[in-house]
């Protein structure tokens, strides 16, 4: 099976470069056989920095870059001229890209906007040239300041898709089936289970060219917390959403339960997750009746707003966007 072209996780070696000398020279010249210190300073220097970039949505581009080194300051020279400052090695990374120690597990940063810039390593300072350290009692020193030596440490970026909705299911419920009919993305769709095997985003046109970000994540299975299935995987990309939309098919034997084994999972994963707002979307419903859909209703949980779709016959997904752009909306959401 081909590689995935989405990669949410790697692990890169950083180095920012190192200051260079200061110079210790002497001024000589025709006429002037014993002229001062005109030592320059070294240069500073470059830094490793971290900026987002929304043109990215996967950190493949790392993946095979995986040593991460600015450039060294240059040393100073004679005249008081000041060595070259060492460029600066920038990564560029899509919004929503966390940064942590690999060793100390440390968080470093959150780039979640465009062109935002956090300096992860900086390069050390150029030493100071011999004409500083110039004094009356001390008109001649022969001395100058080293540079500052560079920072190096492993970092892990970790990235979390920046979404409005996040779908939340068990394999084959229909997740794909919905991005693919009311956005332009078109995830892989198959009759069989963990047809999505990445993540994917769409965007959802809705009224007055209003619009949100709808986020399609691999289903998940009874014990995905504790690693089965695609496990813990795909679970963080949900974290960042604002609304999660429960999907279960509406031919399942129990939609109650089914909808308190995932809510337990999340749980589980992350309790944080509980304060999210929740939808349920109650699938393919045009393989049911009316009667079996009136049967079903008393027993849907109490504690979230549900709407019976079908992503092919189109029931119920006006009325599903509605629930969402409310939702999102609800004490100043955009």
């Amino acid at each position: 099976m081909p590689e995935s072209n989405f990669i949410d996780y790697v692990k890169i070696y950083c180095r920012s470069g190192k200051g260079g000398r200061g110079s210790a020279h002497m001024h000589r010249a025709k006429y002037v056989p014993k002229g001062g210190p005109d030592g320059g300073n070294g240069g500073n220097g470059g830094s490793v920095i971290m900026r987002g970039n929304r043109n990215y949505w996967t950190l493949i581009h790392l993946r095979y870059e995986r040593h991460v080194f600015a450039e060294h300051g240059c040393d100073g020279y004679e005249n008081r001229s000041t060595g070259k400052q060492g460029a600066d090695k920038v990564i560029d990374v899509p919004l929503g890209t966390m940064a942590f120690d690999a060793q100390t597990k440390e968080f470093l940063c959150d780039v979640t906007e465009d062109g935002q810039e956090v300096v992860l390593l900086k390069g050390g300072r150029g030493g100071l040239g011999n004409f500083n350290f110039c004094t009356p009692t001390n008109q001649a020193p022969r001395y100058a300041q080293p540079g500052e030596p560079e920072q190096e440490r492993e970092v892990v970026l970790e990235l979390k898709l920046l979404a409005d909705v996040g779908l939340v299911g068990f394999p084959n419920a229909g997740k794909s089936t919905l991005v693919s009919s009311v956005s332009a993305a078109k995830p892989k769709i198959a009759d069989y289970p963990f047809t999505t095997m990445e993540p994917s985003l769409g965007i959802v046109r809705y009224r007055d060219n209003k619009s949100f970000v709808i986020a399609d994540i691999p289903g998940i299975i009874e014990g995905a917390s504790q690693g089965k299935g695609l496990g813990l995987r795909f679970l963080r990309h949900i974290e960042r959403n604002s609304l999660l939309l429960f999907m279960i098919p509406g031919d399942s034997d129990d939609i109650r339960r089914d909808y308190d084994i995932l809510l337990n999972e999340l749980t589980t994963y992350n309790p944080e997750l509980m304060e999210k707002k929740r939808l349920l979307a109650v699938t393919k419903s045009d393989l049911i009746d009316d009667e079996l859909r009136e049967m079903q209703k008393p027993t849907l949980p109490d504690d979230v707003r549900c709407v019976y779709i079908s992503a092919v016959t189109g029931m119920g997904i006006e009325t599903l966007k509605d629930m969402i752009w409310e939702e999102l909306n609800l004490e100043g959401g955009f």
